[in-house]
């Protein structure tokens, strides 16, 4: 399994699935599994029971894991696959359309 080149806070397009051409920002990574989860993206329903933190309880909608592969970094406005350079000695991440740093 490859190394996962999302981080969270990142902007990202989802490019395959129900929820395709949608964007958003990563909320959480899951680098065991091999999952991001993306606001607004792959909503799920949750029943939930009343606890004191919701004394209402009853179905909740959320966002879902969907797998890595299934999103794709937007940079500048376009999306971009990720590649890795040593800068001042320092490995960060490049937008491999442009070439330019991205962190």
């Amino acid at each position: 399994m490859s190394a996962i080149k999302i981080k969270k806070g990142d902007l990202v397009k989802v490019i395959a699935g129900k929820d395709k051409d949608k964007e958003g920002k990563v909320i959480a990574v899951d680098h065991k599994k091999g999952t991001v989860t993306v606001e607004g993206a792959n909503m799920v329903t949750k029943h939930t029971k009343p606890s004191p933190a919701n004394q209402q309880g009853g179905i909740v909608s959320q966002e879902g894991p969907m797998d890595v592969s299934n999103v794709m970094l937007v940079h500048n406005g376009k999306t971009t696959k990720i590649g890795y350079k040593v800068v001042d000695g320092k490995k960060v991440r490049v937008a491999r359309a442009t070439g330019e740093v991205i962190d």
